[in-house]
């Protein structure tokens, strides 16, 4: 076999073993890791502590956006009005929204100090497809609040499309709002004043000044 074609197959077995290791990743397992690996981030750099945005945004990029499902998390914020919108519209507030949810909580992330994390047993059926993980963020500071997560399974594997913080699940506290500015100025509407938001965030500090 020639190198060059000894180096596709190398390449193609290691692509495959990834995604079939990625997808055989079980849901609470993932939450976990990914919460440990973001406390651990935060912990030890000084920058995202003392609020750098871009920092702290390329922390939400590259290790919490690649395992939420952006689209089904705003599909399900639209509601009825999703099939409505047409595949552009669809992506715009897709994009806005992601974003929203980047800067609103983006905040909470320099905050953490010695928060530590405490995962309930999760209880699904065998073969189940969309599951709810359970944890409670500890610290000396304040009572636990309660951080739960909605995960359903797809080609890539688990994906996180929902939270609930203190009790509110975050797709239904945004739905009554979606679906009001539709009503009122369309999903054109709701895209800009989605984007409009989205540049008053961005112009926000990440940390009040102390």
């Amino acid at each position: 076999m020639k190198p060059i074609i000894q180096l596709i197959v190398a390449a193609s077995a290691t692509i495959a073993f990834a995604t079939s290791a990625i997808a055989a990743e079980a849901p609470d397992a993932l939450v976990k890791r990914i919460s440990a690996d973001v406390i651990e981030t935060v912990k030890t750099d000084k920058d995202i502590q003392a609020g750098n945005r871009k920092k702290i945004m390329d922390l939400v990029n590259s290790k919490i956006l690649p395992h939420v499902d952006t689209q089904k998390m705003t599909q399900q914020a639209a509601g009825r009005f999703w099939p409505q919108a047409t595949p552009e519209q669809q992506k715009a507030l897709t994009r806005e929204f992601t974003t929203k949810l980047v800067y609103t909580y983006s905040g909470a992330l320099s905050t953490i100090t010695n928060e530590t994390v405490e995962f309930k047993p999760m209880v699904a059926e065998p073969g189940a497809t969309d599951v709810e993980v359970r944890s409670l963020v500890k610290s000396a500071r304040r009572e636990p609040i309660i951080l739960n997560y909605r995960l359903s399974q797809g080609p890539q594997g688990w994906k996180i499309y929902d939270l609930n913080v203190l009790g509110a699940w975050l797709v239904e506290a945004n739905k009554s709002s979606f679906t009001s500015e539709i009503n009122k100025t369309g999903i054109d509407g709701l895209i800009k004043k989605l984007t409009e938001q989205n540049q008053q965030l961005a112009n926000k500090p990440v940390k009040a000044p102390k």
